[in-house]
């Protein structure tokens, strides 16, 4: 499922250097993308998958998280998927001050770096609020935040077969960025019985580059 329209072509009109929605530098590749974890129940059982199926994803974690969670973060940058920052405490950045935005990227920055060894992370609001101060503020310190081009809707925690359906009916295309949540079982559940078929119709996955 893609953006609704309206934002979607609002996005889509900002330079990549700014906003990246798609990813069409590297082939058909799809990106599977998980917010909101680490989860000590769900995220190792979606580890153990993608690991199955030798599928490489990026992770948007929370600090506070992360804090308390610090080896499945280890693990996660260990199997070779891409760790990103989604802030500090996931408050929403919409009525945040912007000193207060920066304060929540910088303190998972930190606490990402033991991981990664980088000082600066790809970075995805909460909820995906792209305020135009913190555009700004990346562009001019030539970093990007991270949206999406296709939404799962898994956060609706809809039914099982109907998230399946929808996956398998509609699937993500070549480039695009797959917004999925590691903070429930919805998204390893349903994965269990679509990546199978996925790989089968020869579809490729890679996490996202590095470069924030």
């Amino acid at each position: 499922m893609t953006l609704k329209p309206r934002k979607q072509d609002f996005l889509d009109l900002l330079p990549s250097s700014v906003v990246v929605t798609h990813q069409r530098r590297h082939g058909n590749a799809r990106y599977l993308t998980f917010d909101d974890g680490p989860n000590p129940q769900h995220t190792p059982r979606l580890l153990d998958l993608l690991a199955k199926h030798g599928i490489k994803a990026s992770f948007f974690v929370v600090g506070q998280k992360v804090e308390r969670h610090r080896a499945i973060v280890a693990r996660i940058a260990a199997e070779g998927h891409m760790l990103g920052n989604h802030s500090y405490s996931h408050w929403s950045f919409k009525p945040m001050t912007q000193a207060g935005r920066l304060k929540e990227i910088r303190q998972t920055d930190e606490l990402l770096q033991p991981h990664t060894g980088r000082p600066t992370h790809r970075m995805r609001p909460p909820a995906g609020h792209m305020a135009p101060a913190l555009l700004w503020h990346f562009a001019l310190n030539r970093r990007n935040l991270v949206h999406w081009s296709y939404d799962s809707m898994d956060y609706q925690r809809p039914d099982h077969d109907e998230l399946v359906a929808r996956l398998l009916d509609t699937p993500p295309g070549p480039g695009d960025i797959v917004l999925m949540h590691d903070d429930s079982g919805a998204a390893a559940n349903a994965l269990a019985d679509v990546i199978p078929t996925w790989l089968e119709r020869g579809y490729t996955f890679a996490p996202l580059p590095v470069d924030a």
